[in-house]
């Protein structure tokens, strides 16, 4: 293995917007640091996924990228290929650069979800609630599919593969859905005191909360279905293993 004056020197960054709470700056920098390489990872806090370009008028040793709200679809025209699941997908949250230029989509949030989900599974574990429906809830519904559970998007108004909106969800819907997932930003830091609009009283001690948001730990929504015996799932492990799914994709 070479060692650090033979490692190249590489910037890794994350796209999104208002970004400065971000997940990925710390635990890659965390990583440099630890494992001793010269690399350093950086926010690109886009007002405008029109500026999406201007990094790599900035920068030129940009090797990989990682893409997180509101911009895990709107990147999509600006990549030169997205790889099969991706483009399955229809969402991306990696991006390698490779020795050309190209800029290659990928999508690991689909590979975190599920591996973080599953030691969690039971047999009456059949059908699903996704909150939201953005980019990140695409890969969940890539991964239920995959696991066989069937899911039903939940949004604020009804459209295309939507099946229910917030209005729609009584109790009796809520007890019968055994997984409800979270990819919502409602009550992410600081607006910690906000949840979902759902009948909480439908959640029994056979359901499981999973909710994509890390800060806070236990956002009021995890709170809530913890109150009703729930397992309560927070987005922290799917973005440690959706990350480390990157790096692996960065040094292909």
């Amino acid at each position: 293995m070479a060692n650090e004056q033979d490692e190249p020197t590489y910037k890794f960054g994350l796209v999104g917007k208002n970004i400065d709470y971000s997940f990925s700056r710390g635990y890659f920098s965390d990583k440099f640091k630890t494992e001793n390489l010269p690399h350093t990872y950086v926010n690109f806090d886009l007002s405008d996924i029109s500026d999406f370009q201007s990094i790599f008028n900035t920068e030129d040793d940009v090797k990989g990228l990682n893409v997180t709200i509101p911009y895990k679809e709107s990147v999509i025209p600006f990549l030169n290929k997205l790889n099969k699941k991706a483009k399955k997908i229809g969402a991306v949250n990696t991006i390698r650069v490779t020795k050309k230029g190209n800029l290659i989509g990928y999508n690991t949030d689909c590979y975190g979800f599920e591996k973080s989900l599953q030691p969690y599974l039971k047999k009456h574990h059949k059908k699903a609630l996704i909150l939201g429906t953005g980019g990140a809830s695409k890969a969940v519904a890539y991964a239920l599919k995959r696991l066989k559970i069937k899911y039903y998007f939940v949004s604020r108004a009804l459209k295309e593969n939507v099946s229910y909106t917030y209005e729609d969800l009584t109790h009796e819907l809520i007890k019968s859905h055994q997984i409800i997932i979270n990819c919502s930003p409602v009550g992410t830091h600081p607006n910690i005191n906000e949840c979902p609009d759902i009948p909480y009283d439908g959640v029994t001690n056979e359901h499981i909360l999973y909710d994509l948001i890390y800060n806070p730990e236990q956002t009021k929504f995890l709170k809530l279905g913890e109150t009703q015996g729930a397992k309560t799932i927070n987005g922290i492990r799917m973005l440690e293993l959706q990350a480390d799914k990157a790096w692996d994709i960065w040094n292909r």
